[in-house]
């Protein structure tokens, strides 16, 4: 589809755009999970220093070199000094000290020695000298050879013999051996490149002398000439000033050592290069003279003279980190600070000797560099300098270069447009340069922080040219105007990288984070990020609660409880996920916040509108419980009160939260394990004494696949069905040995099979270990009788995850759990136990395997706490034999460790031992491991059993003393890990750019044509549909344009307004339809409970990206997405939970009733219950219930599109009941209407006008029109149905349609008149239809949807299909 004939006034009537959306926060669209951030490469592995420098000087003063010709005149000057001026040693002395003075600006530190025209015993001693007391720091080696010949293709260069009469090559293979490694060398001499060239020739030939000495067997070397080597050279450095075959230039206008100029002196020599180019004609009167009397330090960036050199810095830089490799960069640039002022000073000579045909060298080697266009940049920031150098002689006040200003506008322009995508900004190191200037700073970290907004690779970028010296340093000012900016910066790069809080902690830098979020006046998204900071430091980090003991004196927990009430919802969030890590595992924080009444004023969070801080705050309670570590009635009594309090989060509608939950209720599980296994133990011991048949109860799976067995009194009758085997699933939980370790194999004697059944032992006061054979068709040898109620699917079988429960048709887990919990132990602990046994049928995934990893534990501890002794059991089941085949090994004898013979037969409930087949959708269990570590090894939770085991598997192995075992078994709950990725997730929202507004609402992205393709769309069709509309009153309805087989028998059906999809709900899942040509798009499992029925179904965001609303009649209500998909992405749930959870059990019962409204995010639900509950999707919580006053449920719902403040009930005693939910819940029905005598159909509320707003229809047939001001219906229209099953209303027209279950379809206009009927024709030809069980209407269309309980779905139209 394209943008063909879309005018502009119909672009401007798109009211799509104002519909909120639901379920599209970042919470439903991504996975809450952590982030996997690259490791960073940005701090060097090591830092190092050059402590010593070795000065070579071999000058000769007077005496020029053999093989050197020179020209007349000829450069002189050596380190700015005239050696012809004084004496020749007087100069050579003053060249010596003023190279030392040169080299001091750069590192004073370092131990300088200079040796002057030496011998080779002189250059020994000293490299040797200097490698011993610099140890594995880096050495300098400055050769000078303008005295002495050029070096040799042998690798020599030249000394001096103690007479001076001879020169004495000195090998470049002994000078590596002397200066070892890491060093670092410069040559200025003529033809230096033989010097590198040789050098890397002699490091090759060390390295495999080295080689040959590991392995002297292969090179045979002797072990006596096996000698200790020098560490080999891959840590050398070397700067040359020419090539292999060039001479030094001789120009009298430059020094003789323009190389050692530039690398030491790099400022003056390329003010001298830049008056002798012809641009210097620009800046008349600048002479070499004035040069020298620029005024200002080096150092003092104020002054012009510092400034240059601050502009200088920042361009070689610069040139530096856009041209070299990234790894190259750091090396050479940021390991030390003296090669990388040598470095930088090097790019500058191969600009200037470049000039003069000399080509200098490096090893590494750099790209060329010399045509860079920032060294256009250095030329006009001299020009500008200069240009002022009369006037300031003269007094004038200098003007700053506006060097560092026009490059954050090159940054600031490359920032409207950057993205991952382009090349870096060049402008970075400058950046970093700026943040010393006070003038510029405040800008510079403005436009860093937008950078670093860009996303983790921008953080990594700045990281990386050396931005986190500085901004650690700036922590240290006292500017307000900073705080916001730094903040920012700091929590971006906590965000991506966690190891710099280490550095802030040694810098006492969480001091400023605290100043910041107790400051009142600072707004609340900076306070948010420092929370955030304060929380990263915490987080896992000894040091960083050490020092929060001084935070605490800055009363850190004080300060976040005084902010929970903030406005600004992520702060809130933040402040008590700050809270939670700061007493993690650390009392004295804990009992600052008991003394600050800390769990109670976090108990107000609970109830945020807001999901992200609900979670939070759980979280931060959670931690509250499980951190003290002394157990006084105190302490005792503030967990109970905790845990008291969070069971009301049970029924959050948000996954998040309820997950949180689990987590924080494990704290507290854990701290009271032995109390919980008590309650537990009870509940497994009242649910065999209620059982009349005492069949033995399941309560936990263990090592090798064995199911733990409660056994009572009596195990002879294993018949156990319907409700009494629903109720024990609620209360005795099948352990998952994924989540919970293993119990130790100790508990079984090995034992042979008679008849195909397993040896059972009976463990008469405690669980006993049955292992269960899968046998064919579902049912056993040993009783195939029993098993005939309920079939195969009564077994218990896990997805790949934890085990599921199961639960009864519309007994939800209070209903069932109400009758297991009897008032004796009825007490905190029992309350409790109570929200964890629901948490484990939970609705989403997610929260209900946490759970039941937990209550599995738990269950599993209780069935071990009595301690059973090993007892023989006598007694035999009357089953009939297997086959003869499966009698094999019937007479074998077990290897038995007791006195007492084996039994002969084993007692295996049905529930243990039928498998439970895998339904459409779910994933097969993996095999079981091989070899199953003991208990406490940790497994993840995809690590199942086999649903299939082998019929002859080896079971474990009973130990001499059962009770060796049990220390073990009941250490396993305390082993168990419990946690979630929330917390990570959050911290996932700094990392990504909070500045850059969302897809959506940015009209250049894709996204956003999507949305405005899709809503112009929308328009077409609603003005399409109007002229269908209007003679909708008049037409026949009655031409069937789609009929199809459904997968089950429908019981909700939905049209898409905008696209041709039909959605069919049967009992277990949603069938897709495209009705325009036939096709089945999809079909996919609602994931209900089995014996459960999906009863409610509905479109949500159907103007935008679709999602699909399922309720069942277990009271849960599920989101889905994807329900179709071109690109064949995957149905996902994005969220569920349990809209109603008190429904009541019913022969007939309505299920859960919903009536969702877009406008609003609005969900009202309903149905076997005697309440309505009002939900806002957009909070995910619970608004309000209004009692429906009725005895009966309630069938339909529906409300007013404005306001939402008329509630309308169908109810199955045949009222319609409204309600008026402003009024209190004892006022809030306003009038009940009873005219119907049968259960309500279906009632709805007109949008428009007409002779009455609501229209309900009941089975008996009558349908009636209502007018909500007076109490008697003002319509009746009476259909010839005995049993209507539904009836439809058109949202658009006025038209009705009711189905009958005697294979009738009648339809209506509101004003009675009849324009349809739709029957069942014999006849080979004729239209079959049977038993209407639903109907929809297309909300625009004239289209009609009926499925009937045959399974079949018909769609019937006004408009003749194209044939």
């Amino acid at each position: 589809m394209m943008y063909e004939d879309i005018t502009e006034s119909e672009e401007s009537d798109l009211c799509d755009w104002q519909l909120p959306l639901a379920f599209m926060k970042k919470r439903h669209t991504e996975r809450i999970a952590a982030s996997h951030t690259e490791t960073q490469t940005w701090r060097m592995k090591e830092r190092m220093k050059t402590v010593s420098v070795a000065l070579v000087m071999c000058l000769n003063v007077g005496v020029d070199p053999p093989d050197v010709v020179k020209t007349s005149p000829c450069a002189r000057l050596e380190c700015w000094i005239d050696p012809l001026a004084t004496s020749p040693q007087k100069a050579l002395e003053a060249i010596g000290n003023s190279l030392q003075k040169q080299y001091e600006r750069w590192q004073p530190r370092a131990r300088y020695k200079q040796s002057l025209d030496p011998t080779v015993d002189e250059v020994k001693k000293l490299c040797t000298s200097l490698r011993r007391n610099a140890k594995e720091e880096r050495v300098l080696f400055h050769y000078t050879g303008h005295g002495v010949p050029r070096p040799t293709t042998n690798g020599e260069i030249w000394v001096f013999n103690k007479t001076y009469t001879q020169y004495i090559p000195l090998s470049v293979y002994d000078l590596q051996t002397w200066m070892g490694s890491p060093s670092i060398f410069v040559y200025d001499c003529s033809n230096a490149g033989l010097i590198l060239k040789s050098f890397e020739q002699f490091a090759m030939q060390k390295e495999q002398e080295r080689d040959a000495l590991h392995h002297p067997q292969i090179s045979g070397i002797t072990s006596r000439t096996q000698m200790s080597m020098p560490p080999p050279a891959k840590n050398c450095i070397q700067l040359a000033a020419c090539g292999s075959r060039e001479l030094l230039p001789m120009n009298p206008e430059l020094p003789a050592d323009l190389f050692t100029s530039c690398l030491t002196t790099p400022i003056k020599i390329a003010l001298r290069w830049f008056c002798n180019q012809k641009s210097s004609d620009l800046v008349p009167g600048i002479t070499l003279e004035l040069l020298d009397k620029i005024p200002g330090r080096l150092n003092d960036r104020r002054t012009p003279l510092g400034e240059l050199n601050w502009i200088f810095t920042a361009i070689t830089d610069t040139i530096a980190w856009n041209v070299l490799p990234r790894e190259l960069f750091q090396k050479l640039f940021r390991q030390d600070l003296l090669v990388a002022s040598l470095f930088r000073n090097f790019l500058l000579a191969e600009r200037i000797m470049r000039s003069y045909n000399c080509t200098p060298l490096s090893s590494p080697r750099l790209p060329p560099t010399y045509q860079h266009p920032m060294w256009q940049a250095w030329d006009l920031a001299v020009d500008i300098c200069l240009s002022q150098l009369p006037a300031l002689l003269n007094g004038a006040e200098y003007k700053h270069s506006p060097f560092f200003a026009e490059q954050l506008t090159a940054f600031q322009v490359w920032l409207t447009m950057g993205s991952e995508m382009r090349e870096p900004p060049e402008q970075l190191p400058i950046v970093l340069q700026v943040l010393l200037s006070q003038v510029h700073r405040l800008r510079a970290l403005d436009l860093l922080g937008r950078f670093l907004d860009l996303g983790p690779w921008a953080v990594s970028l700045a990281l990386s040219v050396g931005i986190f010296p500085y901004v650690l340093k700036l922590l240290q000012s006292s500017a307000r105007e900073l705080r916001p900016l730094l903040v920012f910066i700091w929590a971006k790069i906590l965000a991506v990288d966690r190891s710099c809080k280490a550095d802030l902690v040694k810098d006492n830098g969480h001091k400023y984070f605290l100043s910041v979020l107790a400051d009142p006046y600072m707004p609340g998204e900076h306070r948010t990020m420092a929370a955030f900071v304060l929380a990263m430091i915490v987080e896992g980090y000894l040091n960083g609660q050490v020092r929060t003991e001084a935070a605490l004196q800055g009363n850190v927990v004080a300060i976040c409880l005084e902010q929970l009430s903030d406005n600004h919802p992520l702060l809130r969030q933040w402040l008590a996920l700050c809270l939670a890590r700061v007493w993690t595992n650390f009392d004295a924080a804990r009992w600052c916040g008991v003394r600050d009444s800390a769990h109670e004023k976090l108990y107000t969070l609970l109830n945020d509108n807001l999901p992200e801080v609900r979670a939070s705050a759980v979280i931060a309670l959670g931690t509250f419980i499980g951190s003290g570590s002394d157990r006084t009635d105190h302490a005792t009594n503030i967990d109970h009160n905790v845990g008291m309090t969070l069971i009301n989060v049970a029924q959050d509608g948000s996954p998040i939260v309820r997950k949180e939950l689990v987590a924080a209720l494990y704290q507290l599980i854990r701290q009271f394990e032995g109390q919980f296994a008590s309650i537990a133990r009870q509940i497994l011991e009242d649910d065999i004494r209620k059982d009349e048949n005492l069949t033995p109860a399941v309560a936990g799976t263990a090592s090798g696949g064995f199911t733990v067995v409660l056994h009572g009194e009596s195990a002879v009758k294993t018949n156990v069905s319907g409700p009494d085997l629903s109720r024990r699933r609620h209360s005795l939980q099948p352990i998952a040995p994924a989540n919970l370790g293993r119990l130790k194999a100790s508990a079984l004697h090995k034992s042979p099979t008679v008849g195909g059944n397993l040896v059972h032992h009976h463990l008469p006061n405690g669980p006993q270990l049955s292992k269960s054979p899968p046998t064919p068709g579902g049912s056993s040898s040993s009783s195939s009788s029993s098993y005939g109620s309920h079939g195969s699917g009564d077994g218990f079988t896990p997805p790949a995850g934890p085990i599921m429960f199961e639960k009864m048709r519309r007994i939800p887990s209070t209903a069932a759990l109400s009758t297991i919990f009897s008032s004796s132990y009825s007490n905190v602990y029992v309350q409790i136990w109570k929200v964890m046994l629901q948490l484990a049928s939970d609705p989403y995934p997610e929260v209900k395997y946490l759970a039941q990893s937990l209550v599995n534990a738990i269950n599993l501890k209780a069935t071990f706490t009595a301690k059973p002794q090993l007892v023989v059991d006598s007694r035999r089941t009357n089953s009939a034999p297997n086959s003869p085949t499966n009698r094999r090994g019937a007479n074998h004898s077990p290897q038995n460790l007791s006195d007492s013979p084996p039994p002969s037969t084993l007692n295996i409930p049905n529930e243990v031992l039928k498998p439970v087949p895998i339904r459409p959708g779910e994933q097969p269990p993996p095999a079981r491991p091989q070899n199953p570590p003991p208990i406490g090894a940790a497994f993840s939770h995809t690590q199942q059993f086999s649903r299939s085991r082998k019929l002859f598997d080896k079971g474990p192995i009973i130990p001499e003393t059962y009770e060796e075992e049990q220390q073990e078994v009941n250490e396993t709950p305390a082993s168990l890990a419990v946690g979630t990725d929330f917390s990570e997730w959050c911290c996932k929202y700094f990392a990504q750019s909070v500045m850059k507004p969302p897809d959506e609402m940015d009209p250049f992205s894709g996204l956003h044509h999507e949305r405005e393709w899709r809503f112009v769309r929308n328009a077409r069709l609603r003005r399409e549909a109007l002229d269908h509309i209007e003679n909708a009153g008049t037409c026949r309805l009655d031409d069937q344009i789609f009929i199809n087989k459904n997968t089950a028998t429908p019981l909700v059906v939905r049209f898409h307004p905008f696209n041709p999809h039909i959605v069919v709900a049967d009992k277990e899942g949603i069938c897709v339809w495209n009705w325009e040509n036939g096709e089945k798009l999809n079909y996919f499992t609602n994931q209900n409970p089995k014996n459960s029925r999906i009863t409610s179904m509905d479109f949500l965001n159907s103007h935008d990206v679709t999602l699909v609303m399922t309720g069942s009649d277990d009271g849960a209500v599920r989101i889905w997405r994807n329900y179709w998909s071109q690109s064949n992405k995957p149905v996902e749930l994005v969220s569920a939970w349990q809209a109603l959870s008190d429904m009541l059990q019913s022969t007939r019962g309505s299920g859960l009733v919903l009536d969702w409204e877009q406008e609003s995010g609005m969900l009202l639900a309903s149905g076997d219950v005697r309440i309505i509950r009002v939900w806002d999707t957009q909070r995910e919580m619970k608004l309000q219930d209004i009692p429906t006053g009725a005895d009966s449920c309630v069938t339909s719902l529906a409300c007013d599109s404005v306001g939402r403040s008329l509630l309308i009930a169908g109810c199955g005693d045949g009222s319609v009941r409204l309600y008026d939910r402003r009024l209190s819940p004892a006022e809030c029905r306003v009038m009940t209407l009873r005219e119907h005598n049968g259960w309500v159909t279906n009632v709805h509320l007109q949008k428009g006008a007409g002779d009455g707003k609501i229209i309900s229809a009941s089975v008996s047939g009558d349908v009636r029109f209502w007018d909500p001001r007076f109490t008697e219906s003002v319509k009746l229209i009476n259909t010839p149905f005995n049993t209507l099953t539904a009836m439809a209303v058109h949202q658009q027209a006025n038209i009705i349609a009711c189905g009958s279950a005697n294979q009738l379809i009648s339809v209506y206009n509101t004003a009675g008149d009849t324009l349809s009927n739709i029957k069942y024709y014999e006849g080979f030809i004729g239209q079959r239809i049977g038993p209407i069980s639903c109907l929809a209407f297309h909300p625009l269309k004239m289209h009609l949807a009926a499925g009937s309980r045959d399974s079949f779905l018909s769609i019937y139209s006004t408009e003749k299909k194209a044939r």
